[in-house]
C-alpha cells in the first residue's frame, strides 16, 4: 500500500480537503483503488456538537458517524464510501489512550504523547488500510503546520514514513502564496517559513501545492524550489478556480501532479481519462439553461454551513444541463419583509436542515408561499418539519400547530421527539444517525424520481412527524410517500397537485455526486427550470 499525507501551512481554509479529493479523483481514474481519511487536531470527539459558525456543516456517513465536511468532498469526488474509520480527532485519540490506561493496558508505564498517542494514530492508519484494501491511502492533516494541537499528528506521520519506507510514502504541503496589492506581486516568504517549520519537525515535503490568486511565473517557482528544497517541477500551481471546485482535478492534471506522484511511488498505471469530468465542467460553465434557487436558512452568511446542500443543487443543475444561481435567503428577512417580496422571481425554494428556533416563522412563511404559488419546494430534515407545520396550520385547521422542539406547550405537536430520544441526556452522537431504509409508496412522485420502492438515506435528527396527526393531514391532501419499512416513521411527504412539493426527513444531499446527482435534487431543479420558463413538466 502507498501512503500520501497532505499537510497545510500559512493559514487555515486553504483547501487541503479539496486538493486531497481532487488527487483521489485523478488516481482513481488511473485505475487505482483509493481511500481517504481526515485527521482533525481539535479535542472534540467529533464535530456533532459544534456550531456551524465554528466548523461548517456536519457531514454524516452511512454508519452514523458525524464527521468533518471534507469527508463530503472525498465522497463527492471519488467512488469511496467512508465510515467512522475515515475521520480521527485528537478527542478520539486521547479518549482511547485514557481508556486503555484505566484498564491497565500499558502495564504500569508512564503514558506519554510519544509513543502512546502517536502509536494510536499509527494504528488508525493501519486499521483503515487493512479495512479498505486500497492501493493508495490519502490522509489529510487538519489545521496549520505549527499549531500546537497538531504536533502529535505530524510526529506520528514522520515516524510512520520511516516504518513503511521512502518509496511507499509521499508528503504534499499545501501552502499560500499571497498577492500584496501595494507591491503588485506574489510573495513566497510565507511558503518558505511554513516549509521550514515542517522540516524542523522532521518532514520534508515531496510536492508543494501553492494556492494563489494569480499564476506563478518561472522565477517564483524557482525561488520556492530552491528555498524549500524540492525539484522545480514539484512546485504545483493551484490557482483560484473561475467557476467550480470541480475544475481542481483538471487543473492539477495540467500541472502533472498525478504523474509526479506515480513516479515517486513507483506506480505503473495509465494516464487518467477525464472526459466525463470535462463534460461536467462544460455543463457548469456553459449550461443550456439557467434558473435561480432560493435557499432559506439561518446560517446563510457562512458558505460552509450548507456545503453539501449547495453542491447537491449544482449536481441537480448538471443533470438538467442547467446553470443554477443560488440565492441565499435569511429566514429572518422573510419575517421582516414578507415572503412575496423576498422570494418572488425565484424558480424554486429549498429549506435545509438546522436546529434552533431563530427564523422558524420565516421558513414557515416560505413554505406557505411556495405551496400557494406553485413554486417548486424541496425540504430537507427541518425543511420537512416546516412544511408539515405550515400544512397543519393552514390546510388542516390546526392554527397553533408547531414542533415540540420550538414550542413545548403547543396544543398540536405535529412534530414530536422520537420515542428513542426521550431518555437521552448526552448530546454527542445520540441522534438518529446514518443510513436507514425508506419504503416508497407506489404511484407517488418520490417513487417515480427514485425509480425504486426501497432506498437508503442518511439521517441526523431527534424529532419526527407525530403519527397522531397522520389521518387528519392525509384527509386534507398531504401524501406520506415514504416511510420506514414498518411504517412507524414518516420519511417523505409530498403534495400531488403541486408542480413539485416534496420534503424528506433525511438528508439526500449527503449522497449526491456531480456525476451521480441525487434524484430529489435532479427532479427539483427540473421542476424549477420548467416553472421559470413556463414549460410543462
Amino acid at each position: 500500500m502507498k501512503y500520501i499525507f497532505v499537510t497545510g501551512g500559512v493559514v487555515s481554509s486553504l483547501g487541503k480537503g479539496l486538493t486531497a479529493a481532487a488527487l483521489g479523483t485523478l488516481l482513481e481514474n488511473r485505475g487505482l483503488k483509493v481511500c481517504l481519511q481526515k485527521f482533525d487536531p481539535y479535542l472534540n470527539v467529533d464535530p456533532g456538537t459544534m456550531s456551524p459558525y465554528q466548523h461548517g456543516e456536519v457531514y454524516v456517513l452511512d454508519d452514523g458517524a458525524e464527521t468533518d465536511l471534507d469527508l463530503g468532498h472525498y465522497e463527492r469526488f471519488t467512488s469511496v464510501q467512508l465510515s467512522r474509520l475515515n475521520n480521527l480527532t485528537s478527542g478520539q485519540v486521547y479518549q482511547t489512550v485514557l481508556d486503555k490506561e484505566r484498564r491497565g493496558d500499558y502495564l504500569g508505564k508512564t503514558v506519554q504523547v510519544i509513543p502512546h498517542v502517536t502509536d494510536e494514530i499509527h494504528s488508525r492508519i493501519l486499521q483503515l488500510g487493512e479495512h479498505s484494501q486500497a492501493d493508495v491511502l490519502i490522509t489529510e492533516i487538519g489545521g496549520t503546520t505549527g499549531d500546537i494541537e497538531g504536533l502529535p499528528f505530524l510526529e506520528a506521520i514522520r515516524e510512520f514514513a520511516l516504518d513503511v519506507g521512502p518509496t511507499n510514502v509521499l508528503f504534499i504541503h499545501v501552502t499560500y502564496v499571497p498577492f500584496i496589492k501595494a507591491a503588485g506581486e506574489l510573495k513566497t516568504k510565507p511558503t518558505q517559513q511554513s516549509v521550514a517549520k515542517l522540516r524542523e519537525i522532521g518532514i520534508a515535503p515531496h510536492l508543494i501545492v501553492c494556492r494563489c490568486e494569480y499564476p506563478l511565473d518561472k522565477e517564483l517557482r524557482q525561488k520556492i524550489s530552491m528555498f524549500c528544497n524540492v525539484p522545480f517541477e514539484c512546485v504545483i500551481e493551484e490557482k483560484d478556480v473561475d467557476h467550480s471546485i470541480y475544475e481542481v482535478p483538471l487543473m492539477l492534471q495540467r500541472e502533472r501532479m498525478d504523474d509526479l506522484i506515480c513516479q515517486q511511488l513507483r506506480l505503473d498505471v495509465p494516464q487518467a481519462k477525464m472526459s466525463h469530468w470535462q463534460e461536467i465542467i462544460r455543463k457548469l460553465i456553459a449550461p443550456a439553461h439557467r434558473v435561480r434557487i432560493g435557499v432559506v436558512g439561518k446560517y446563510i452568511g457562512l458558505q460552509d454551513a450548507y456545503k453539501s446542500v449547495y453542491e447537491a443543487i449544482m449536481h441537480g443543475g448538471v443533470a438538467n444541463d442547467c446553470g443554477v444561481e443560488i440565492v441565499r435567503v435569511d429566514a429572518e428577512d422573510i419575517e421582516r419583509e414578507g415572503a412575496e417580496k423576498v422570494l418572488k422571481g425565484l424558480g424554486g425554494v429549498l429549506i435545509p436542515g438546522g436546529f434552533g428556533e431563530r427564523g422558524i416563522e420565516g421558513k414557515i412563511a416560505a413554505a406557505k408561499y411556495a405551496r400557494e404559488n406553485g413554486m417548486p419546494y424541496l425540504g430537507l430534515c427541518l425543511g420537512m418539519q416546516i412544511a408539515t407545520i405550515e400544512f397543519a396550520r393552514n390546510m388542516a385547521g390546526l392554527e397553533k400547530a408547531h414542533s415540540a422542539e420550538f414550542e413545548p406547550t403547543t396544543p398540536h405537536p405535529v412534530i414530536a421527539m422520537l420515542d428513542s430520544q426521550l431518555k437521552v441526556t448526552r448530546k454527542g452522537g445520540t441522534m438518529r444517525l446514518g443510513a436507514q431504509p425508506c419504503q416508497l409508496k407506489m404511484g407517488t412522485r418520490a417513487a417515480a424520481l427514485y425509480g425504486a420502492f426501497i432506498v437508503k438515506e442518511r439521517h441526523r435528527h431527534r424529532y419526527e412527524f407525530n403519527n397522531n396527526y397522520r389521518d387528519r393531514l392525509e384527509k386534507k391532501g398531504l401524501v406520506f410517500s415514504g416511510t420506514t419499512p414498518d411504517e412507524k416513521l414518516v420519511e417523505i411527504i409530498e403534495l400531488p397537485d403541486h408542480p413539485f412539493y416534496i420534503a424528506s426527513q433525511f438528508h439526500p444531499e449527503f449522497q449526491s455526486k456531480p456525476h451521480q446527482p441525487h434524484p430529489l435534487f435532479k427532479g427539483f431543479i427540473a421542476a424549477a427550470h420548467h416553472r421559470a420558463h413556463k414549460k410543462p413538466l
